[in-house]
């Protein structure tokens, strides 16, 4: 009984410290900014500990964060092996390798009239797949290294960034093309000086689902057939092991990638599209 008072003491003061912190002068402080979450954060943790401890929740249900921590620290070496091969090798070449593809193809699209109309439905229709059926497909083709893991990754992120990326080019008004024109501006300088640099929030909101994507895809192939390396193999074999906080230790791995995954590239459109209103 005490630990759940103490739980609910300390995250009642958390709430009270973060309210007076979100709403009082220095709200607008990039120091406050960050401690607002990290606050919150600390909080559940801490909460969270108190709460399986008193209860004594069984580990195989739900482990301590001080046990998922130590096991963070312990397998320091294979979790790092383990992050090399999905994040780096599987997740970051296939995204890559599908957002380079998109690029591609959307040009053509733009040029085509014909492709534009035949290319969207199927790449709407293609993102409906499961993973769960194109990843043993991709698996079968190319092996259990991480090319299949790539090639899941690429089709994942490939029509998200292409759906994007078309709807952006076409987001120039006729006047502005028109303004062009008299400039006696062809297809090209037009596309670099005018639809490109108009068409970057539609992009980088492209790029920015394909970060989640990448990672969910090039986790999940792995389950299908993986060398003895791997987040998803880990997950997988830890889950059999009864492990659950070298699970969990994976699961923080993998939100912390994605997380500076998709900052990094929110920082690249801060500076990219600089000009935007919704970057004012």
């Amino acid at each position: 009984m005490i630990w759940a008072v103490a739980a609910i003491v300390i995250w009642i003061f958390g709430w009270w410290l973060n309210v007076r912190l979100a709403n009082g002068a220095s709200s607008d402080n990039t120091l406050v900014k960050i401690l607002v979450p990290a606050i919150f954060g600390i909080t559940v943790l801490i909460v969270w500990e108190l709460l399986v401890r008193g209860f004594e929740v069984n580990p195989v249900i739900l482990p301590t964060p001080s046990a998922i921590f130590e096991r963070l620290i312990s397998e320091g070496p294979r979790l790092w092996a383990d992050f090399q091969q999905t994040i780096i090798k599987g997740a970051m070449s296939g995204y890559l390798i599908g957002a380079l593809a998109a690029f591609g193809v959307a040009i053509l699209a733009d040029r085509s009239e014909f492709l534009t109309r035949g290319i969207l439905p199927v790449g709407s229709f293609m993102a409906a797949l499961p993973i769960v059926g194109t990843a043993p497909i991709f698996v079968k083709w190319l092996g259990s290294d991480w090319e299949s893991k790539a090639a899941v990754v690429a089709v994942m992120v490939f029509f998200p960034i292409l759906v994007n990326t078309v709807a952006g080019l076409r987001d120039t008004t006729t006047m502005q093309r028109d303004l062009m024109r008299t400039y006696g501006a062809g297809y090209w300088p037009t596309l670099l000086k005018l639809r490109l640099p108009s068409a970057m929030p539609f992009i980088f909101n492209g790029l920015k689902i394909g970060t989640t994507l990448a990672l969910i895809g090039a986790i999940v192939a792995e389950f299908f057939g993986s060398p003895t390396v791997g987040m998803g193999f880990r997950i997988s074999t830890s889950f059999g092991q009864l492990a659950l906080d070298m699970v969990w230790a994976e699961i923080v791995i993998a939100a912390l990638a994605g997380s500076a995954f998709y900052g990094v590239m929110t920082l690249i459109e801060k500076r990219v599209t600089f000009w935007h209103p919704s970057q004012r």
